[in-house]
């Protein structure tokens, strides 16, 4: 395919890392020369030097050719304008980056009348999967499918767990039968395990389950599932803008501290639901005096990721349940997780999945099969949602049967709004939800995951 990506900064470079590796034609444009010789030389791809809202540079970038304009600089009006230049030019697919929450209300709209194929607020979505850890305190992250109907949950297992010790072939049925363990890292080792496999304390696990289930599935995992009554965030940002409202939905008392005496100022006016503090977060001091301990969760959102590790770790047996860490290299990701850091969010990897996500979609020219894509581990690992269509070459046919490529593994069939936790006798039907996990990249259709004939 050929995609033009305006905007290199974090999330433009790290779409033209993923979408170069899936064999792509990727142009870049920005208005920094610098930046469009580094990333074109970097990751291979071709350059354009200029403002993605002219004509003459998205001619230059090859826009009457291409199949998909993404428009993810800083700037909201810059990226939308891009976007309708784009769609005059050519009959593409257009994708913008937005995050102003006066725009974000208006999405359908900006949709509908601009012809914006995919509006992206990465504020929003990181604000959603820090409200979802709240809620379950003991998951590492927790990932959606199938419309909320199945989840990926990833957690430590703890030193109390009754799995400890037990090889998955044994685990009680009526255990088993409501979870799937699809992915173990254990130490920097990153696989999926067979039924031979033995647990141990310390193990990272992946499983599939239900959400009505979660609770549930903790408890018996010897996990806790202490809910979340209050929350402190720690630097006001959009994403503390969308989080206030989720969490005050969900019956938690929310404190915001920011430093910036005018910032924290519009805050309070525009969040009446919370306390907001103007204070330094990163103040150790400061954050004894506002009894840190006794909260039960903590964000640590400043807009530098340095301070928002440093301040995690400094939280670390004083918040009762929940801390997590918001970065914004995606980069640091990797080494992030080696550290004993409880939990992090990405905005912008969040924001750079949903993207893929569409352009593998757009990519399968009998129509999209590819809903959900969410990668874990720096990258190393795969977890894909695909809509099964009308003769599919995977359905009707036992999953024993299936000749599935090597560390490929079938972990969720939602069917009818239920999951289904998979054994060799089950069957992939036309419009069900199937989980793909894998450590493959690039799956479009679900046809990748045979064997090739």
């Amino acid at each position: 395919m050929n995609i033009i990506i305006i905007g290199c900064g974090k999330v433009g470079r790290e779409l033209a890392r993923q979408l170069s590796k899936d064999n792509n034609d990727v142009t870049v444009v920005d208005t920094n020369p610098e930046i469009v010789r580094n990333v074109s030389t970097l990751y291979d791809v071709m350059g354009v030097t200029g403002n993605g809202t002219s004509f003459e540079v998205l001619a230059a970038a090859g826009v009457s050719q291409a199949d998909v304009v993404i428009a993810v600089t800083v700037s909201d009006e810059v990226n939308l304008l891009c976007c309708v230049m784009a769609r005059k030019q050519s009959g593409c697919t257009t994708i913008a980056r937005v995050s102003n929450p006066i725009y974000s209300e208006e999405s359908n709209y900006l949709s509908a009348e601009l012809g914006v194929s995919m509006i992206v607020n990465p504020a929003y979505s990181g604000a959603r999967e820090v409200a979802s850890l709240f809620r379950f305190p003991s998951a590492i992250d927790i990932l959606s499918f199938a419309r909320n109907k199945a989840d990926l949950v990833r957690f430590r297992v703890p030193v109390n767990s009754p799995l400890k010790g037990t090889a998955l072939k044994n685990i009680p049925y009526k255990l088993a039968n409501k979870f799937l363990i699809c992915m173990v890292k254990r130490k920097d080792e990153i696989f999926i395990p067979d039924g031979n496999y033995v647990i141990s304390v310390g193990d990272i696990i992946s499983v599939v389950t239900r959400p009505d289930q979660m609770d549930s599935f903790f408890a018996n995992l010897g996990l806790r599932t202490d809910h979340v009554r209050n929350a402190v965030i720690v630097g006001g940002s959009k994403m503390t803008y969308y989080l206030v409202h989720m969490l005050s939905d969900q019956n938690i008392k929310v404190t915001v501290i920011e430093k910036d005496a005018k910032k924290a100022a519009e805050m309070a006016e525009q969040l009446p639901e919370a306390t907001v503090l103007c204070g330094d977060g990163t103040d150790f001091d400061f954050l004894r005096d506002e009894h840190l301990d006794r909260m039960d969760a903590m964000l640590a959102s400043t807009s530098l990721d340095e301070e928002n590790i440093i301040l995690s770790l400094f939280a670390r047996g004083m918040v009762r349940y929940k801390i997590v860490t918001k970065i914004d290299h995606l980069e640091k990701a990797e080494v992030i997780d080696k550290l004993d850091i409880d939990s992090v969010v990405s905005p912008k990897m969040l924001m750079a999945e949903l993207i893929l996500r569409l352009v593998r979609a757009t990519a399968n020219s009998q129509g999209s099969n590819v809903e959900k894509l969410y990668k874990m581990y720096g990258g190393r690992v795969e977890a894909v949602e695909f809509y099964i269509q009308e003769d599919s070459p995977v359905a009707d046919i036992p999953l024993s049967k299936l000749k599935l490529k090597p560390s490929v593994l079938v972990a969720g069939i939602v069917r009818d709004g239920q999951l289904i936790i998979p054994i060799g006798s089950d069957v992939i039907k036309a419009g069900d939800s199937v989980i793909i996990v894998t450590t493959i990249s690039g799956f479009r259709d679900v046809k990748d995951i045979l064997k090739q004939k």
